[in-house]
């Protein structure tokens, strides 16, 4: 007879209150970054930033962030809400819709730029996204630059009666994910149909969070609400949320990388030696340009 699973305990509650714009396309929540002091808890994942749902009129500029390096991690954009057009000098790019994500492997190095679709800045609209910033092994920080535009219809989604889960990585029950992950990592976004509680199994020694897009949710007796971070403990195997109608939750887990952590803007390595050789890389151009 199996031994019963041990719950995850909450380790903090982020719920921030100051937003930023990034460039001048996204105005977001930071609610985990490398400086924060956090890492032990969110490893692999190094940056979490949230723009909430933001009514933009139409417009022919160009909305965004433009041309910028990066090294020794990935970037994945969810597009909640909105479309995200994106291009980098490893011949990468597109546009992600609404319910798509765009996984983009920097590795050991490249420029890209991430704007609102013409298309959407055209029409205007509400725009709602979520990025995120996962860390690599130093085994991995020197590959060759990857690119993963994926659709809303690329992901399964588990229909539990009340609640729907879409699996962006990883695997739940039998249901996995398209995103190909250097490290084991598991990525859910759900949708609660009626008031619920449910239950979520991952590895003991993983890290866990869980970010409130929108809705009422009670974890441990926590009310959270729109833009609320929970992150766990490592030790345990299982996470209970209770969430109310119309709630919709990103949920991260993942296996810890327990490396040294030197980042400065745009970089992320092991050693500060390595940062000062990414700077000189980006500034000879070996990081590539777009035209």
């Amino acid at each position: 007879m199996a031994a019963p699973k041990t719950k995850k305990k909450l380790k903090m509650i982020n719920t921030p209150t100051e937003q930023h714009w990034v460039g001048d396309g996204f105005n977001v929540h930071s609610l985990i970054h490398p400086h924060q002091g956090t890492y032990e808890y969110t490893s692999p994942f190094l940056l979490l930033d949230y723009a909430p749902e933001k009514h933009f009129e139409p417009t022919t500029q160009k909305l965004g962030v433009g041309e910028h390096p990066h090294r020794g991690f990935e970037t994945v954009t969810f597009a909640i809400n909105g479309e995200v057009e994106h291009r980098d000098s490893s011949g990468g790019g597109g546009v992600i819709k609404t319910g798509g994500v765009q996984w983009m492997t920097a590795a050991r190095g490249l420029v890209h730029e991430e704007f609102h679709s013409r298309e959407f800045a055209k029409q205007g609209g509400l725009f709602e996204m979520v990025q995120l910033w996962v860390n690599l092994p130093a085994k991995h920080k020197m590959e060759s630059p990857r690119y993963q535009g994926l659709n809303v219809e690329d992901f399964p989604v588990k229909d539990l009666q009340g609640a729907k889960v879409k699996v962006i990585a990883g695997s739940y029950e039998k249901h996995r994910g398209p995103s190909k992950t250097f490290t084991p990592i598991n990525l859910y976004e759900v949708d609660f149909e009626k008031d619920q509680n449910l239950n979520f199994d991952f590895e003991s020694g993983t890290n866990t969070m869980v970010l409130v897009l929108k809705g009422d949710v009670t974890i441990e007796g926590n009310q959270l609400n729109k833009t609320s971070l929970a992150i766990y403990e490592r030790e345990g195997e299982t996470i209970e949320v209770s969430a109310k109608k119309g709630s919709k939750l990103l949920i991260l887990n993942g296996e810890p990388i327990d490396e040294p952590v030197a980042s400065h803007g745009p970089f992320v390595m092991n050693t500060q030696e390595e940062l000062v050789q990414a700077f000189q890389d980006f500034q000879s151009g070996k990081m590539g340009r777009l035209n």
